[in-house]
């Protein structure tokens, strides 16, 4: 459908004064988005069917450029140590430089909500500029039924015009690049960058600010849930596999980046799944790599192949972080409600490039708490520039980003939701085995999966334990009933890995002070307990 000039009255878009001389296409479908994409040279078909757009110089997020408003509501509730503050009156400048941008523009608006559960979700208008953007983010949000468009009110818009560039003098802006967002207003305003991710992350931190004061748990998570009802919950940032593990084809799954959790148990904050997908292979994750292959799914900064026009999953020459975006029943065994009970596993990943930490652990309560609160996976430096030397990532509740509110409000709900439903925690390395990055080899992810699946089904509780003497937390010295092919027995002692026994050691001492450094800002937030839960700085091995 498509409307002129004065569309804001016709559809109560949620902005005074946005207008547009272009015209309006209004919830359009795949088919024909993938038609405007493809005729105004946005983006471009692939073999396989799927749509192939590039983002520019904006290969993922701009956090730098990510500001909130700092007005009488936010002032004492947001972390302002980690967001960076914009005033309302600059903000009322960007919002009018936007309406004016966009007065002359074609526009694509998709009605949106996120969050599955009726209770907690809210409804979002989206407004692009591009139409591969409008497809994004309606395979990445939820859809209402057709039924539900009619009156649709939003409580929150979004403005995206990777078009529209910003004026640090006049805005307040580090850059021409701009996320800004006002959480009283429930306005966000994205520019100068391509990358549609940043649509998605925008609502993600809405529900961050919203829901805690309702007593729900928002979190940066896959889930899933198992035969017997039995969910599970998988914290861990980029690329130490949240999207891979959750989509496991014994378990539905509820979803991959985004849940709430609340009285009623785990909801899917969205409605599709962005998966990473470098080296995306049909044999290592064959339901992610069959969703990306076919009609509908979006495929952000994949080279194609100049012959066949297949996906080259292997090729980073526009970057590491190449991505798919489809909706989430691409995957057979998907949720179709977005909805589960209340967890009984809970999964930490970390992908440790240091090589010291154990495949898999059992946390405690307050070990669960440490943690959360620090955040930890370990990334490698570029090789281009000739460096292999790890480098942690210490990113607090898996999703300090997209935390409006301190990290201590959040470990708190998780705390006591751990409490109240008695969950079980685990501790999982999906990062190195034998030495680190550079001299170990990565964790076999079949082993990964054998170790998850006796976790989950209860049947790991029964194995014998061991107390790491770094990191205090129990590890199983075998795993009854689970095939030696997929798991070396070698493999749960990460120490015995390593050839050199005396560089374990140094590396593990280096890390666990890397941990101390930097829960130095939680202590004053925290008990007893989760203090007593930090790792502890050893000569040598126990």
């Amino acid at each position: 459908m498509q409307e002129q000039g004065q569309w804001n009255r016709a559809h109560g878009i949620g902005l005074s004064g946005l207008t547009t001389s272009g015209s309006v296409h209004y919830n359009l479908h795949a088919p024909d988005l993938y038609a405007q994409a493809i005729l105004c040279g946005e983006a471009e078909l692939s073999g396989d069917g799927a749509l192939v757009a590039s983002t520019g110089q904006h290969t993922g997020r701009s956090p730098k450029d990510k500001f909130v408003v700092r007005d009488g509501n936010t002032d004492a509730i947001v972390w302002w140590n980690a967001n960076q503050a914009m005033t309302p009156e600059a903000f009322e400048r960007l919002h009018a430089d936007f309406i004016a941008h966009a007065a002359s523009l074609d526009l694509f608006v998709q009605d949106l909500v996120g969050g599955a559960d009726p209770a907690h979700r809210l409804p979002v208008r989206v407004v692009t500029e591009l139409a591969w953007h409008s497809l994004f983010i309606r395979n990445l949000l939820i859809r209402p039924e057709t039924s539900e468009l009619d009156g649709f009110v939003p409580d929150m818009t979004i403005i995206d015009l990777p078009s529209f560039r910003a004026d640090p003098a006049r805005h307040g802006t580090r850059s021409e690049t701009v996320v800004a967002i006002d959480l009283t207003r429930m306005i966000v305003l994205i520019g100068g960058t391509a990358y549609a991710g940043e649509m998605k992350k925008a609502v993600f931190t809405a529900l961050n600010h919203l829901l805690p004061s309702r007593a729900v748990m928002p979190m940066h998570c896959s889930a899933n849930v198992g035969p017997a009802g039995d969910t599970a919950i998988f914290f861990g940032l980029s690329g130490t596999g949240k999207t891979t593990l959750s989509a496991d084809p014994s378990r539905t799954l509820i979803g991959d980046d985004e849940h709430g959790w609340g009285p009623d148990g785990v909801f899917n904050f969205e409605g599709g799944c962005y998966a990473k997908c470098i080296r995306l292979s049909a044999e290592a994750e064959p339901e992610i790599f069959s969703a990306s292959s076919r009609f509908g799914a979006v495929l952000e900064n994949v080279v194609l192949d100049a012959v066949t026009r297949k996906p080259d999953f292997d090729d980073q020459t526009k970057t590491e972080n190449t991505r798919s975006a489809y909706p989430l029943d691409f995957i057979p065994n998907a949720s179709p409600t977005g909805r589960a009970g209340q967890p009984k596993n809970i999964v930490m990943l970390a992908a440790d490039a240091f090589g010291v930490m154990p495949p898999i652990a059992r946390l405690t309560p307050a070990q669960a708490m440490y943690h959360f609160l620090s955040g930890y996976t370990a990334k490698v430096a570029g090789t281009e520039r000739g460096v292999t030397e790890p480098a942690p990532e210490f990113s607090a509740c898996f999703g300090s980003p997209f935390l409006p509110r301190h990290p201590s409000e959040y470990g708190e709900l998780l705390k006591r939701l751990i409490a109240e439903h008695g969950v079980s925690c685990w501790l999982v390395n999906t990062g190195w085995t034998g030495g680190a990055y550079g001299t170990g080899k990565r964790m076999p992810i079949k082993a990964t999966r054998a170790l998850l699946s006796a976790a989950l089904d209860g049947s790991l509780n029964g194995a014998e334990f061991r107390t790491d003497p770094f990191f205090g937390f129990a590890v199983p010295v075998a795993v009854p009933g689970v095939d030696s092919s997929a798991v070396d027995p070698a493999v749960l002692d990460p120490r015995a890995t390593w050839a050199d026994k005396a560089a374990y050691d140094r590396q593990a001492k280096k890390l666990v002070g890397m941990f101390i450094d930097n829960f130095a800002k939680f202590e004053d937030h925290v008990d007893k307990a989760v203090l007593g839960a930090a790792p502890r700085v050893l000569e040598a091995a126990e």
